[in-house]
């Protein structure tokens, strides 16, 4: 490219959105240019707080030329129509988590960003924090030895007035689930980054707390492909917050526990030790070991990722949140889904045709919400 600064535009400018508005022109490889949103008061207020055109449509959008790249930030069933449309422009794709409702969604955004040869990424900053970044390095280097237990535990909390706050929200015709749609993805992008994707999912969802008629609770084992089994817990009702991540290993265990990093390693691995020992009550010895973790980036979170993704386009820099990836924490949720609704164990890749069966049958039970407050606030700990 001839410039130095990618013209992003922001398609949704709802809580999100707007936090990205807000954020873009910070950045020093990026340039807000333009904007769209179906609410017309939105798109007044955008363009009078940053001097940029608001568009009603995202295809006024793309058919600007205002813009090299967007960022999706809409409701997640828009996601992939909006991919799609900006891949046969040629104009490069961020999108808001999680990448799609489906995993046959998914598929078609991935197939449109290689068909086009446009960059393509999903917004996980998670991957970008120092401590995360250290776990993957640690689990890459093989010191953990062979995986036979992985668990996440991610208790969060929404209130109900945040369930009201638009008319979409946890409805399986406007957002396609609940917890696991919206709350989760971050750690299960992060679960399947570190511990990789199950063979298979047995869980189950459920609705406890909230006047909702999707899951604001979901848990699920799991069974990989080595034999190693893991737990998967997810909720909405829950404080303080709590965020539990556990690699387990032959030879050591990695535990991410509410953003620390612990690394443990055995004098014996456990395979070795339990068929040599002699003593009744003997055991590994296990050591904390220390772990370096890199620098704090000077952009953080949604920035890193978004200055990363400029630079991938400008320079051809490494993308740190691929939207490839993008697709494991897809199957997570659709498996969990499908395995709760049907109450059978789901193999993973999740069968594409039975959950889009499934949630069109969801979608057609769907009932418009008889109490919406609607607010449009950016969350507090956006960064």
């Amino acid at each position: 490219m001839a410039t130095d600064k990618v013209r992003f535009g922001v398609i949704g400018t709802g809580g999100m959105g707007s936090g990205h508005c807000e954020m873009i022109p910070k950045i020093p490889e990026t340039a807000l240019t333009a904007v769209c949103d179906v609410n017309p008061k939105a798109r007044e207020e955008i363009t009078a707080k940053y001097g940029v055109p608001a568009f009603a449509t995202h295809n006024e959008l793309l058919d600007s030329g205002l813009v090299d790249a967007v960022v999706i930030a809409t409701p997640h069933y828009f996601h992939p129509t909006i991919a799609l449309e900006a891949f046969k422009r040629q104009i490069h794709v961020l999108s808001e988590k999680p990448l799609a409702v489906t995993v046959s969604s998914a598929d078609a955004m991935i197939a449109g960003a290689k068909a086009s040869g446009c960059k393509f990424g999903v917004m996980y900053q998670m991957r970008s924090e120092p401590q995360n970044i250290a776990a993957r390095k640690v689990v890459e280097s093989g010191v953990l030895g062979e995986i036979y237990r992985t668990s996440l535990v991610m208790g969060w909390y929404r209130s109900q007035a945040y369930y009201n706050s638009g008319g979409w929200r946890a409805t399986w015709a406007g957002e396609g689930g609940g917890v696991l749609i919206n709350q989760a993805p971050h750690y299960l992008d992060l679960f399947s980054w570190l511990g990789g994707l199950p063979k298979t999912i047995t869980g189950q969802t459920r609705t406890r707390l909230h006047d909702i008629e999707v899951e604001d609770e979901a848990f699920a084992s799991l069974e990989y492909a080595n034999g190693a089994h893991g737990y998967l817990y997810a909720s909405t009702m829950e404080m303080p917050n709590h965020n539990l991540l556990e690699v387990c290993g032959d030879k050591g265990k990695l535990v991410l526990d509410n953003g620390k990093l612990r690394v443990y390693n055995l004098d014996t691995p456990i395979r070795e030790f339990t068929e040599t020992n002699d003593s009744m009550w003997g055991s590994p010895k296990s050591n904390e070991t220390p772990v370096d973790l890199p620098a704090d980036l000077p952009i953080k979170g949604h920035g890193a990722i978004t200055q990363n993704f400029a630079r991938s386009i400008l320079y051809g820099d490494s993308l740190i949140s691929p939207g490839d990836d993008g697709l494991n924490a897809v199957e997570l949720i659709n498996g969990l889904i499908l395995s709760g609704k049907t109450g059978k164990t789901v193999s993973v890749p999740v069968d594409r045709a039975e959950y889009d069966r499934l949630i069109e049958e969801l979608k057609a039970g769907s009932r418009t919400k008889a109490a919406v407050a609607e607010q449009r606030v950016t969350d507090p700990n956006f960064k």
